[in-house]
């Protein structure tokens, strides 16, 4: 029964951050990506009884949209932390996201803390990134 009421707690939906910003990045380039997450609790009431959540973001599933994916208990940082970085092998169209896994500790009237079976995954609308090449060329400004 708690679980079912975490499933109907409205949890944040993650907001994937990629940088550099803009939608595009380089081939061969480490490419930056975070997202905000914090642990909040929520009260409900089950059957006329008060029960406590303390809800943790406690896992972070990357999909970096050419295959490549990663799992994480930490959700990245903006530069200049660079925390988790990929990089990128082929040029093209890709679309990362990430999966945030909840899970929580209950009491019920202030009673001792118990652990909610299972968890709930949300994850992040898609983020259109263009990975491209970059040329270097000489230029002769005489």
């Amino acid at each position: 029964m708690v679980q079912r009421a975490l499933e109907r707690v409205p949890l944040p939906e993650p907001d994937l951050s990629v940088q550099p910003p803009g939608g595009r990045t380089l081939i061969n380039f480490e490419t930056n990506f975070f997202t905000a997450a914090e642990p909040f609790t929520e009260t409900v009431t089950l059957l006329g009884r008060r029960v406590d959540l303390d809800i943790t973001p406690s896992q972070f599933r990357w999909a970096f949209g050419d295959g490549e994916g990663l799992t994480t208990t930490e959700p990245g940082a903006p530069y200049p932390d660079l925390e988790l970085t990929h990089t990128y092998l082929e040029q093209g169209q890709v679309r990362p996201q990430v999966t945030t896994v909840y899970t929580a500790d209950y009491r019920v009237d202030g009673g001792p803390w118990q652990p909610v079976p299972g968890s709930v995954d949300i994850t992040s609308d898609p983020v259109d990134l263009t990975v491209t090449e970059v040329t270097n060329q000489l230029v002769d400004h005489r």
